[in-house]
């Protein structure tokens, strides 16, 4: 572990600046943000499994100009997720997530989510509620809307460095609730003993498999 600590540590210091500016924009759309726009993250997370993250946003962008992420149909939807795994499946869970978060033709992402009294409460909401959505989909959209700072995403990026790190002993090839809580617990011990907060340690876990921090 201490040569991948280092490594991380070293990685951090260089990057640090670029994950607190990252942090406060995402913050700044829960604040400020349009309904549309915190409906674009969850569609996008609904998007990002087994698909690349920039393919996946570049979908929701083509929907946005097409004006079809609030109004298009599953087959609308489906010819412009070009590059997104699984479209026929994943468009379908974009219509049936738009159902839930709009009311009398009126989108309202921030009253359904902002309503609960922690993210974890959020999350545990999002995953019985929203189809194609569990922990680690619903906790990147917390963190994407600026919600869920102290959730881990783990997807296999993290889940890689997090056993290189030694907080983990392998790769699960599947993660339960029990699990997947488990490991968060893990992470947010090393995330508390490496000094780096949660948020701040995906991006960078991310970045060192990216070489980008994004979303």
């Amino acid at each position: 572990m201490g040569d991948a600590l280092t490594t991380v540590m070293a990685a951090y210091a260089s990057i640090r600046d670029q994950i607190v500016a990252r942090l406060s924009e995402f913050r700044h759309l829960w604040a400020e943000g349009s309904e549309e726009d915190l409906f674009a993250e969850l569609v996008f997370c609904l998007l990002t499994p087994q698909s690349r993250a920039r393919v996946c946003w570049a979908a929701v962008e083509r929907l946005r100009e097409a004006n079809l992420l609030l109004r298009g149909n599953a087959r609308d939807l489906e010819e412009m997720l070009t590059g997104v795994r699984f479209k026929r499946t994943k468009a379908g869970y974009i219509v049936a997530a738009r159902g839930i978060f709009m009311e009398g033709g009126t989108l309202d992402v921030r009253g359904r989510v902002g309503k609960f009294s922690t993210p974890s409460e959020a999350r545990e909401w999002l995953v019985r509620t929203v189809k194609g959505m569990g922990y680690k989909e619903a906790s990147h959209f917390l963190r994407n809307v600026g919600l869920g700072e102290d959730l881990a995403i783990l997807d296999r990026h993290i889940l890689k460095n997090l056993r290189a790190l030694g907080v983990i002993e392998e790769v699960p090839a599947s993660l339960t609730r029990r699990r997947y809580l488990e490991i968060e617990g893990r992470m947010r011990d090393f995330s508390e003993a490496a000094g780096i907060p949660m948020a701040h340690l995906d991006l960078l876990l991310w970045y060192m498999e990216t070489g980008e921090v994004f979303k």
